[in-house]
């Protein structure tokens, strides 16, 4: 099967955080990636975890350019002029002012799709601010919504969720969304008169705001407010841990499951095998909460998880365990999924590493590889987009690539 984005070209500008997510779910699908960074300057420190380059830059190239130099930024936009999409994460204005804003790289390529990340957008009064995954949690009403810490204060989520789905994901559907329509839009223009100097594919400049994302995340909840005033909470849905029925319980080992019978059918199941049939009629009455969420967790902790999770799991319940991060990677249907996939360095050999766990990606052949977290491909890169070799050679010595 053909990668669904073979042949696709990337250049990515961001090092960390959703763009850089963005760019490995493209490279997942096909995508021919090459991650964009700085000349290494004298005395500095570059500093690059070999775990988060080899999960993030898989199957990527890597091109150093001094975007601060007339020649530098040149040979970047040598590369632009045969790319499909360039992806950055700059505050708003700073690539205008690099001379690689979207009126910059148009010019060299008018087809070329332009995926701006930030943190709140390329307008509106918090566009300059600087803000992390809790921050736009935070402004979104998630964190609010979240469960509270025992001192009150918002809990925290264990994962970075704005930039993962709000941020990384949000680029690379909108990224894909703007190729189709470039397609879409070159096919719907052949055969029609071109307008003199008009090129027949033409681009786009995306907007993709993290905050933007996290609030479309809280979609459920703003709809509601927007239609009763009602305002959501901490535990103000069943999906919120309103329900005894969604929760997690403390095991005799420490260890914890979870439940999520939402559905009467499943919460009878529970409730029965449980040894608790008399609650099954009362899964949503509120005054009964407390009294059954007391008796469930009574009921657990009398046995280990996995003896919880052998008896419910199977049996229409809606029980998990939860798993450390260690038991996730051992856990037999992570196996059976393929999520943990083997890998090779060509400087530390093999090791194992997350899989594209997303629908429709085709894995290669053997194990994944990884090129060293120092390797350049900047000579080759600028070669194939027809540099001249001399060119090339001096832009090298006077350290304006690398």
């Amino acid at each position: 099967m053909t990668p669904a984005l073979e042949g696709v070209r990337v250049l990515d500008l961001a090092t960390v955080g959703p763009a850089a997510r963005a760019s490995r779910i493209l490279a997942d699908y096909g995508a021919s990636v090459t991650k964009v960074g700085a000349v290494p300057r004298a005395g500095g420190v570059q500093i690059t975890p070999p775990f988060y380059a080899y999960s993030g830059n898989r199957g990527m190239t890597r091109a150093l350019f001094d975007l601060k130099s007339a020649d530098g930024r040149n040979a970047f936009l040598g590369l632009v002029a045969e790319a499909d999409v360039v992806i950055e994460s700059f505050r708003p204005g700073v690539a205008d002012r690099l001379g690689i804003g979207y009126a910059a790289l148009r010019e060299a390529n008018p087809a070329i799709i332009l995926c701006s990340t930030s943190g709140y957008g390329q307008d509106g009064p918090r566009r300059d601010w600087a803000g992390h995954d809790i921050n736009y949690l935070a402004t979104s009403g998630f964190l609010d919504c979240s469960g509270r810490q025992a001192d009150g204060r918002p809990a925290l989520p264990g994962a970075t969720v704005a930039d993962i789905a709000a941020g990384g994901m949000q680029a690379a559907m909108a990224i894909m969304a703007a190729l189709l329509r470039r397609e879409r839009g070159e096919q719907n223009r052949q055969g029609e008169h071109t307008r003199q100097g008009e090129h027949p594919r033409q681009g786009e400049h995306i907007d993709v705001s993290i905050a933007d994302g996290a609030f479309t995340m809280m979609s459920l909840y703003v709809d509601e407010y927007l239609a009763t005033g009602n305002e959501p909470g901490p535990g103000h849905y069943i999906l919120t841990g309103r329900y005894a029925c969604y929760d997690t319980y403390r095991c005799a080992d420490g260890r914890y499951v979870s439940v999520g019978a939402i559905e009467p059918r499943f919460w009878a199941n529970l409730c029965e095998l449980i040894g608790l049939p008399q609650f099954a009629s009362q899964q949503t009455e509120d005054d009964a909460q407390d009294e059954i969420r007391n008796a469930l967790a009574a009921k657990f902790v009398t046995e280990d998880r996995d003896h919880w999770v052998q008896l419910l799991g199977p049996a229409d319940t809606c029980v998990a365990p939860v798993n450390t991060v260690a038991e996730a990677v051992e856990d037999p249907h992570t196996t059976a999924r393929a999520l943990v996939v083997d890998a090779v360095s060509e400087t530390d050999g093999p090791f194992r590493q997350s899989a594209p766990g997303w629908a429709g990606t085709v894995p290669p052949d053997g194990a994944y590889e990884v090129a060293a977290a120092d390797s350049t491909d900047t000579e080759s890169l600028l070669a194939s987009a027809g540099l001249d070799a001399h060119e090339i050679e001096r832009m090298l010595d006077e350290g304006v690539i690398a």
